[in-house]
């Protein structure tokens, strides 16, 4: 249009129910295009130009004619509605505006500028442009603008904004979208906006890949392989090595074969899976497939529904607990196919009925959900109603005096249920009755005695009783008085001889005996035996033998019994203290024989010779000192041996604590070994 703006009008009117109906932009619009100039002001003077609301001046001011008066309104509010006038004023002439009309704030006066600029837009990129090329972009106008214009340059794809700026814009781009793309140039000031468009084609690099399975049907743990291909891709500008192919995600159990194959063992659940394609920077995915291994069958088992009645048909159920359906049952009788079914859902069963109960054991179930792997089950159990054996009573664990005891009544074979009663003499005591294979018949009495009395019958749903033998009578009889016996007796123990500890109880056996020493929590011997006594042997004494033992029994009972502690003190071996005793009497003779001589040798001398009487005095009392020290040698040596001697003797006064005590005229026990029993 070429303006900078439109100028001259001097009034624009609106009144209230005509401006709801109008569009502002088309009227605006059109009179743009139109390049519509009123001329009501032509002359080029000096004017006043006054705006009215009602009686009351809104704006004045005097200009040239050629200029419009732009009487801006404020912080508008609904007082501001009402009827508004223009006065202009020519050298002493007035022009009002004829008419006043109404105008409601709520509409907001448009200005319409007609802005002189022409975006362009530059695309700067390969003459044939593909996926994966870069593009340089640049978005400009032909005009400058000053700063303050608040003008700004929008650079669009389609309707993505890419980049914005003044008073140019540059960007650059990686296409990787086949097909035509829209690029605009925009130039925005104010409520103006221009645009120039450019539109690209840009051809296809590679296709999106695909993803195939094969085999097709594939089981849990089976070879399967993976293949992810793109069917065309633009060999002038792409080779194989250059597309690779991966999955998304990646699976741990599948390796490369080759690029784009992908080899392994099915997993045993489902995975979702895409193919992933990759060249020149571009990169397209698969539609995500879903890899669902069927599980193979396990081995059914074969059962009868409710009771085989001996003359009545029977009907044998066939299931595989694991395995995807459909399932194919086939009922197998020796090696002939007799009946099959196919188990589509997982509320159906597998149900075959047979007419007569003989040779119900030769009956098989196959089960089968692929041309593969068939399983057959074992042979079918006959589950023929069968009458009771005669039941057999026995005593659960040991049968302990003076404790509660419990009976078990079984019969080996008879049809489920099967009714037990205890029986008295012959009177019915208690009753149960045993409805699945996995329980007993077992009764509980508070007295151990009579028990050879108790008998055991059974019947089932035949109603033929059985009655059992009468029970037999096996009380175990808790143990006590535990005693340790020690031979030889405590006085008589030295090194080098033997020792044996006899546990006796009294109680039924068979009975464990230990014996333990009050330094060791562990037993330093143990052994089970059918009598009521036994013993541990210590073949060679020494003194580390030396110390506090005990014994423990424990029998079927299941109570243990303690003796007291006993003090075994091992004394030297008696060639030992004679020894001792020797070397101590040929110690003291040799110092009484030096003494001796020492004192005659002092004798004869004063006799022979006889010294001043200063001498003789000095001579006399070293004799005597001389004589002190041997005598205090001789018996320092004299106490030592006794010493000695005197704590071998203190075993004399050890004695066994609360222990009985051997016989000493009593020898080893008859039969004993030298080791230990």
């Amino acid at each position: 249009m070429g303006q900078d703006r439109l100028s001259g009008l001097a009034v624009l009117s609106i009144q209230n129910e005509p401006a709801r109906k109008l569009d502002i932009r088309q009227i605006v619009g059109e009179f743009a295009e139109r390049k519509a100039r009123p001329a009501v002001l032509s002359k080029q003077e000096v004017v006043q130009f006054t705006i009215y609301k009602s009686e009351d001046v809104v704006c004045t001011q005097t200009m040239s004619s050629s200029n419009d008066l732009l009487c801006p309104l404020t912080n508008l509010k609904v007082a501001n509605s009402g009827p508004y006038s223009c006065e202009v004023k020519f050298e002493d002439e007035e022009e009002t505006s004829s008419n006043q009309n109404n105008i409601v704030v709520t509409f907001i006066t448009l200005i319409y500028l007609e802005l002189a600029i022409t975006p362009v837009l530059e695309i700067t990129g390969p003459q044939k442009i593909d996926e994966g090329d870069q593009l340089s972009l640049t978005c400009s106008i032909n005009t400058s603008l000053p700063s303050t214009s608040r003008a700004k340059l929008l650079l669009m794809q389609g309707t993505k904004h890419l980049s914005e700026g003044f008073p140019k814009v540059n960007h650059s781009l990686l296409v990787l979208d086949k097909g035509p793309s829209n690029f605009t140039c925009k130039p925005v000031l104010k409520d103006v906006v221009k645009r120039t468009s450019k539109n690209i084609s840009v051809a296809e690099l590679f296709s999106a890949p695909t993803l195939t399975l094969s085999p097709a049907e594939v089981f849990q743990e089976d070879d399967v392989t993976l293949t992810c291909r793109s069917d065309s891709y633009a060999s002038e500008r792409l080779n194989d090595s250059q597309l690779m192919y991966s999955l998304d995600p990646p699976q741990d159990f599948l390796y490369s074969k080759s690029n784009g194959v992908f080899y392994g063992k099915a997993p045993k659940s489902e995975i979702n899976v895409s193919c992933v394609a990759k060249g020149k920077n571009v990169t397209k995915s698969s539609e995500i497939s879903t890899l669902r291994p069927k599980v193979p069958v396990s081995i059914p088992d074969i059962s009868v529904v409710g009771p085989a009645i001996l003359g009545q048909p029977v009907k044998i159920f066939c299931r595989s607990h694991t395995g995807s359906l459909p399932i194919n049952y086939t009922l197998v009788k020796g090696y002939t196919p007799v009946r099959a079914t196919t188990v589509r859902l997982a509320s159906e069963e597998a149900v075959f009925t047979v007419e007569s109960t003989s040779d119900l054991g030769s009956y098989k179930c196959e089960a089968k959900n692929s041309l593969k792997n068939p399983q057959l089950s074992e042979g079918l159990i006959a589950a023929v109603i069968v009458p009771v054996s005669i039941p057999e009573i026995s005593v659960v664990g040991p049968a302990i005096l003076g404790q509660p005891v419990k009976i078990l009544c079984r019969s080996h074979t008879g049809s489920l249920p099967i009714n037990y009663t205890l029986v008295k003499g012959y009177t019915p005591v208690r009753a149960t009755t045993v409805r699945l294979a996995s329980e007993e018949a077992v009764f509980t009495v508070e007295s151990t005695s009579d028990l050879g009395s108790y008998k055991c019958e059974a019947k089932n749903s035949l109603k033929n009783p059985q009655l059992s033998e009468r029970l037999i009578d096996a009380v175990t009889v808790p143990l006590s008085n535990p005693t340790m016996t020690v031979i030889p007796d405590l006085a008589e123990i030295t090194e080098g001889g033997r020792l044996y500890l006899i546990c006796s109880v009294e109680g039924t056996p068979p009975v464990t005996f230990k014996w333990y020493r009050s330094d060791d929590e562990n037993p330093v011997y143990a052994v089970t035996s059918y009598s009521h006594n036994t013993h541990y042997q210590i073949p060679v004494l020494s003194r580390k033998h030396s110390g506090r033992y005990r014994c423990e029994a424990a029998n079927p009972a299941n109570n243990i019994v303690y003796s007291d502690f006993v003090d075994i003190h091992v004394r030297m071996a008696l060639w030992k203290k004679a020894l001792i005793g020797g070397v101590c009497a040929l110690g003291s003779v040799s110092a009484l024989v030096v003494v001796l001589k020492l004192y005659f040798k002092s004798r004869r001398g004063k006799e022979t010779y006889n010294p001043p009487a200063s001498q003789a005095s000095r001579v006399k009392k070293q004799n005597r000192t001389f004589l002190h020290c041997f005598l205090l040698l001789f018996f320092s040596h004299l106490l030592s041996c006794y010493t000695v001697d005197n704590e071998e003797s203190s075993v004399d006064y050890t004695e066994m604590v609360n222990a009985q005590p051997a016989d000493p005229s009593r020898a080893a026990p008859a039969g004993l070994n030298p080791g230990r029993k």
